[in-house]
């Protein structure tokens, strides 16, 4: 089965070595671990999830994981897909729950959490934290301002060592 290429359009909020909790201010550390089939029960469209992360459990070039605070591993926060290939790491998806988007979400850090933890497993893996991923036109500047991305055509972006530190 070959999917469509799937473009990233998630805003970057804040870099934080934990998720910022925006009405009291308090900070929690977070887990990011692999996922398994009984995770997506509750994340669904029905749910308020955009994508069909279900499905994409499901691609066996890929592999989901979800965003947790330590000690509350029942709510996810968020969810990335990520290839390993040969050398370097790609971003298929990524995608805050429906609660930490908009003016009104709970948490702030979520996607550069779930990017910084893609960029760990690239220099796990031995690729110097390079990870590349498509990103929609509109957030081509955003992700070089914010994650130091570069743009290297149509719309393949890179994060280099340097960004990835």
């Amino acid at each position: 089965m070959v999917k469509k290429s799937q473009y990233i359009d998630i805003e970057i909020d804040k870099l934080t070595n934990s998720l910022e909790n925006l009405i009291t201010g308090d900070n929690f550390p977070t887990d990011i671990v692999i996922t398994d089939l009984n995770d997506f029960k509750s994340i669904t469209k029905k749910e308020g999830w955009l994508f069909d992360w279900k499905s994409e459990f499901k691609m066996p070039d890929r592999d989901v994981y979800k965003l947790t605070i330590v000690n509350n591993q029942t709510v996810i926060q968020g969810l990335i897909s990520l290839s390993v290939k040969t050398d370097h790491v790609y971003m298929h998806l990524i995608e805050s729950a429906p609660f930490n988007k908009g003016k009104d979400k709970v948490y702030a850090g979520v996607p550069g959490n779930l990017v910084a933890f893609a960029c760990k497993l690239s220099f796990q893996r031995g690729f110097e934290g390079y990870l590349s991923f498509l990103s929609k036109t509109n957030l081509i500047n955003h992700y070089e301002k914010t994650l130091g991305a570069t743009h290297v055509g149509g719309n393949l972006m890179i994060i280099n060592t340097v960004a990835a530190l």
